[in-house]
């Protein structure tokens, strides 16, 4: 069986597909890996992962390549569901015989509903969906595999669960799948090395966050890790296929979950001599930190998400502000740099919580940040809370260019009110003469980077014109 593996056509530079946690198009172009659809595709021989949001391909194109094939597997998310039903109804039509399976959080938590909306799907898989195409690809009887939904005589039937997968090291890995069907230059993050080469160490997250869209809908509260060992072997791959890589990016949910595997792992990266990045929670103590930058740690992506306590304990992020305070001194200390991530419009913000998060943000002066808006996916205790409190205003997530809108609105503030804080925030934090005077610094005897902040500088103006539109045509409230 041919098998296709998609990343769907959507928004135009719309980062939605499988390796992207929240899906939106973002204030700068990026694109994340397809990981989750590589881990299958490297178990099938008759394969090829098609990322079309990455290669800019347009449906047509998109058509005429996967109608070739037997099976479609189709990573759809919330955000870009119903546009990525267009595309499942196309492909169908171009050919009758092909089976299209839907896989991804959306239908994790929506598989009856995922079905009815499409006569076009012929079976849509629940939570992590490795072994679940690979069954079908050999012939196994869709009520014989584990983790699907399908559809039998007007009927919709959903097999038992599928096992989280335990033993990751049994995986193949996806550089091999990267090497061989995609180009690696097309996959940019503004705060990574380019080109960068992203896999995952691991699987779920033991934190209990409510908004956090992976652990709650697909990978578990639990992680699951690879052996250190299975871990520095595909790192040696990828730095053999991919000479030119800069920067190796660890993209679990937490990275620094586990102390002791951390500095286990540490030691076996440590000889490549590699420059690498990953995530962290603030919690993390100041001699692991060490320990990951003296093995080549660059940069971390930090979920500070507010700067006010009361919001903090509300999503159960589980740190403190004077943790975040701390972590960020020793990263310093360290010349660690920090991306900070940080959300408005999380269950009870007030105008005065989004005015301590900026605070807090230029106070702890990272070396960029993000400001998204807090997008309630099914499926997320966030989700369940907003519904239950009466919080939601608005179904979509994206707007038609798929950026994120506010859905939210609390008791003192309106969605919108949160919407326009965002553009606050970012002109808080990057108008200061501080940052400004850093950035000078940083490209006055750099040309790539100087090349590369004019080019996200002007990105970024767009960004913030567009949802200048979208307030004016009342498309964000």
């Amino acid at each position: 069986m041919k098998v296709a593996f998609l990343n769907p056509p959507s928004y135009e530079d719309f980062d939605g597909g499988a390796g992207s946690r929240y899906q939106a198009t973002r204030e700068v172009t990026s694109f994340w890996y397809p990981t989750w659809l590589c881990y299958p595709a490297g178990m099938i021989k008759d394969s090829r992962v098609i990322d079309a949001p990455a290669e800019h391909y347009s449906l047509e194109k998109t058509l005429s390549i996967v109608k070739d094939f037997d099976l479609v597997v189709v990573y759809t998310s919330t955000a870009s569901f119903m546009k990525d039903l267009d595309t499942v109804r196309c492909i169908k039509e171009a050919r009758k015989d092909i089976k299209i399976a839907l896989v991804g959080p959306h239908t994790s938590i929506l598989p009856e509903e995922s079905l009815r909306a499409s006569q076009a799907i012929d079976f849509v898989c629940r939570r992590e969906f490795d072994y679940s195409i690979k069954e079908f690809t050999e012939g196994k009887n869709l009520k014989e595999i584990d983790g699907i939904s399908y559809r039998k005589n007007g009927e919709i039937i959903h097999n038992n669960d599928r096992e989280p997968i335990k033993d990751l090291d049994a995986l193949p890995f996806v550089v091999e799948v990267y090497r061989r069907d995609l180009n690696i230059h097309n996959y940019q993050i503004p705060y990574l090395l380019k080109p960068y080469v992203s896999i995952y160490t691991g699987r779920g997250c033991p934190a209990q966050c409510i908004f956090c869209l992976w652990p709650q809908t697909f990978t578990g509260n639990t992680y699951r890790v690879r052996s250190p060992e299975n871990v520095v072997e595909e790192v040696g791959l990828a730095l053999k296929y991919f000479p030119e890589v800069k920067e190796i990016f660890f993209d679990d949910d937490t990275f620094t979950a586990n102390r002791a595997r951390v500095h286990e792992l540490c030691r076996g990266l440590k000889p490549l001599g590699i420059t690498w990045s990953t995530t962290s929670r603030v919690s993390t103590d100041y001699d692991t930190l060490k320990v990951m930058k003296d093995s080549g740690l660059r940069l971390l992506v930090v979920g500070y998400e507010s700067g006010n306590q009361q919001i903090l304990d509300n999503v159960k992020k589980g740190v403190t502000i004077e943790q975040a305070k701390q972590f960020t001194k020793n990263c310093k200390k360290l010349k660690i740099q920090i991306h900070g991530a940080f959300i408005l419009g999380l269950p009870e913000e007030t105008h005065e919580s989004i005015e301590d998060s900026i605070r807090f943000a230029c106070k702890l002066n990272p070396d960029t940040i993000q400001v998204s808006l807090a997008s309630p996916y099914p499926g997320t205790r966030l989700y369940e809370l907003c519904q239950e409190k009466g919080y939601f205003v608005k179904e979509n997530l994206v707007s038609e260019r798929g950026y994120q809108n506010c859905s939210l609105q609390y008791p003192g503030i309106t969605n919108l009110e949160i919407f326009q804080a965002v553009e606050k925030f970012y002109k808080r934090f990057y108008y200061r003469p501080r940052f400004i005077a850093r950035m000078i610094k940083k490209i006055l005897f750099n040309k790539e980077e100087r090349r590369r902040v004019l080019r996200e500088g002007a990105e970024f103006k767009e960004f913030l014109s567009r949802r200048k539109e979208m307030v004016r045509g009342n498309k964000a409230c």
